[in-house]
């Protein structure tokens, strides 16, 4: 039991410093050898757990966008009316992003950039299935525009990244009010 937390605790270790260095560096700034350097093991460790650097960094992606969607669905059930559901999962995310910087961040780099491959990025959509699926029963019930789901989502979640970054840069503090302001300005720019 004791090798097998041990095991464990290397992999978390590797996939922490991959979030950190990616965020600090960029992909093709992050070498192996340095997230190896501060994740406190040999090179050849990371081998073990992972087959080359993409793997390990879709890997990395696939496990934090689940435990993004885990904490953003935590709350929300498929039978609420659409606006309050939709305010849950909105008010959730943006928890999630302010109090979960640095790995709001790395997801941030991987959906904006070609780093993450085809398959993992697809793999991670999947992950937003519930909102999705609740966007589509507003789109039935003439509740929600009749936009690509791409448009919906660069309307209400994309701007909490801007806002998590000026926050993080110290330009701008959220309070409770700008959290229901831009909820407000998420939910109006795509109700009918």
């Amino acid at each position: 039991m004791e090798k097998l937390q041990k095991k464990l605790d290397k992999r978390n270790a590797l996939i922490k410093a991959t979030i950190t260095l990616v965020n600090n560096n960029g992909f093709h700034n992050t070498p192996m050898s340095k997230i190896a350097k501060m994740a406190n093991v040999s090179p050849a460790t990371i081998y073990l757990y992972f087959e080359n650097k993409q793997d390990l960094v879709n890997k990395t992606y696939l496990e934090v966008k689940e435990k993004y969607t885990d904490f953003a669905f935590a709350t929300y059930s498929k039978t609420m009316p659409i606006k309050q559901g939709f305010e849950i999962v909105w008010k959730r995310i943006a928890e999630f992003k302010l109090k979960e910087c640095e790995d709001a961040m790395f997801l941030v780099q991987c959906d904006n950039s070609p780093i993450i491959d085809e398959p993992s990025r697809q793999e991670g959509i999947k992950h937003l299935e519930p909102l999705l699926e609740l966007w589509e029963r507003g789109k039935m019930q003439g509740i929600i525009k009749p936009l690509s789901d791409y448009l919906l989502y660069a309307y209400t979640i994309a701007p909490l990244s801007f806002l998590m970054i000026n926050q993080e840069r110290g330009v701008f503090q959220l309070n409770k009010k700008h959290i229901e302001e831009a909820f407000d300005a998420a939910w109006s720019s795509i109700r009918v």
